[in-house]
């Protein structure tokens, strides 16, 4: 996994590597314009764009001059504008404008009042300006440059972090608006979060060969999810197996009008591989189950129209319960008695996340590692109102440490908080996924995971990664705007075979 780290960690990082490789601070900083370089090139391949350079007189200007002139090398048609914000050159900075001159390569000065150059004539900005340890407002006359540029035509690339915005909590001034950014090594806090996504639409880490053993005494605490994390988790069938040993999932769901969602759930559960599967449903759809889920069991007799009371619970491996169950009285007496066994692994979704909301004390009664799944707007019914994703996120570390559970944070790179203190965050999914039944269908995967012996934490991670995937292969079919959540449930075979590859 890769981990998250601030913008002082990647710092001391730095400092790390040039003592203990040891490498020279200019040699470190010409691999990383390397890097960056060779990934920009792969997006021009055969295409020779109009790119203007604009770095500021710091390191992250100096990497801007070295990205400039290995593009000129490689006989890219590009500008150069330095902008004379910081009183004092970085030594880096002055050896990468010597190597300029060397070359003959030419550049200009843009200064306090000076007119803007015309932007639009590029197609392509590269950022250099403001590197990630920036942790104040832009102001003045850099401001309105900044502004200039996000209202050019052209398209921006952020060396490591688009200028302006932080690295490590929510900007609260203005940034550049990246189109692509590399950020270098790990990618940063501040790339997660909702408020920041005004300045950044794509980016991707590279590494730049910085040591790897600095991490070892490190020990973070935030991490970021990818396809070969995943690929470990997944256990292969042996070919003796039979079903009984991937468990025996319970869905506890619907109400008259949402039996929709148990169905969803139920489907996603035995899609993703356990080995029974019953929906414990009220009796008004049982039939309508039955005929859309041929391989799912049922369980009647609890309720007409909605949940009202309870089996015997202990032959089920996992439980996943929520999904539409509606939030009546005897509905929620019964999550209460589910809540309160504490014997079995389970996953809280949807209704049963509001009558908790309502009845704040059973969130200490949740048994140890049990799993839930808020959208924003139940997490704040839940844990109470935050001012940023910032807060909420951290919010959410605390809640997840205080009761000994997991919680899913549901949106773009979902986030997993862990009773350790520990947060992931997903990289598959797509804005198509924002559609009825989605959380329902992520509900029945985890349940499904778990009752196939997977632990709480593996559960989650391999459940919402493989979710978001199945999503987004469906958008690439289907389109986003078209996408649902049966569409999502149809590409998780697709899933398997991908991580598989």
């Amino acid at each position: 996994m890769l981990p998250v780290l601030t913008s002082e960690e990647v710092r001391t990082w730095d400092i790390f590597t040039i003592k203990n490789e040891p490498i020279l601070s200019i040699d470190l900083m010409e691999r990383a314009s390397l890097v960056f370089a060779k990934w920009f090139m792969t997006k021009y391949n055969g295409k020779n764009p109009g790119i203007l350079v604009i770095s500021s007189k710091g390191n992250n200007g100096g990497d801007g001059l070295a990205v400039a002139r290995i593009l000129h090398e490689k006989a890219f048609d590009v500008d150069i504008l330095i902008a004379d914000i910081q009183p004092k050159t970085s030594k880096d900075f002055d050896i990468n404008l010597k190597r300029l001159k060397e070359k003959r390569i030419k550049y200009e000065y843009l200064v306090d009042d000076d007119i803007f150059p015309e932007f639009d004539k590029y197609d392509i900005i590269i950022d250099a300006l403001f590197g990630s340890g920036l942790s104040r407002p832009i102001n003045g006359f850099w401001e309105k440059l900044i502004f200039e540029i996000n209202k050019s035509k052209a398209s921006v690339f952020s060396i490591d972090i688009p200028s302006g915005m932080y690295a490590d909590k929510i900007t609260d001034g203005i940034a550049i608006e990246s189109d692509y950014c590399l950020t270098f090594e790990v990618p940063k806090l501040g790339l997660f979060l909702v408020d920041n996504s005004n300045f950044i639409k794509n980016w991707t880490s590279k590494s730049i060969g910085l040591k790897p053993n600095y991490l070892d005494k490190l020990e973070p605490d935030t991490f970021f999810v990818e396809k070969n994390d995943i690929k470990q988790l997944l256990k292969k069938r042996n070919r003796f197996d039979h079903k009984g040993k991937y468990g025996h999932s319970l869905i506890i769901g619907g109400q008259k009008g949402m039996i929709g969602a148990a169905i969803l759930s139920s489907k996603a559960c035995i899609k993703t591989g356990s080995g029974l599967v019953t929906a414990l449903i009220p009796d008004c759809g049982n039939d309508i189950m039955q005929i859309s889920n041929p391989e799912i069991m049922t369980m009647t007799g609890y309720g007409d129209d909605y949940i009202s009371a309870l089996p015997d619970l202990n032959k089920f491996s996992s439980i996943g319960i929520g999904i539409g169950l509606g939030n009546h009285a005897k509905t929620a007496e019964a999550l209460k008695e589910v809540i309160e066994k504490k014997s079995y692994s389970l996953v809280i979704d949807a209704d049963a996340l509001n009558i908790i909301a309502e009845n704040k004390y059973l969130l200490a009664h949740l048994p140890p590692n049990t799993i839930i799944t808020p959208h924003p707007g139940e997490f704040a019914r839940l844990f109470g109102p935050t001012k940023n994703s910032f807060q909420r996120i951290e919010l959410q570390r605390q809640k997840a440490k205080e009761y000994g559970i997991f919680i899913i944070l549901k949106g773009a790179y979902s986030a997993i908080a862990s009773p350790d203190g520990k947060l992931f965050f997903n990289s598959t999914g797509n804005p198509g996924m924002a559609t009825a039944g989605s959380g329902d269908v992520l509900t029945g995967i985890i349940t499904s995971f778990l009752s196939q012996g997977q632990s709480a934490l593996n559960a989650c991670l391999a459940g919402v990664y493989l979710h978001g995937l199945a999503g987004d292969i469906a958008a690439s079919k289907f389109s986003q705007n078209a996408l649902t959540a049966s569409d999502i449930i149809a590409c998780i075979g697709d899933t398997f075979k991908e991580i598989e590859d």
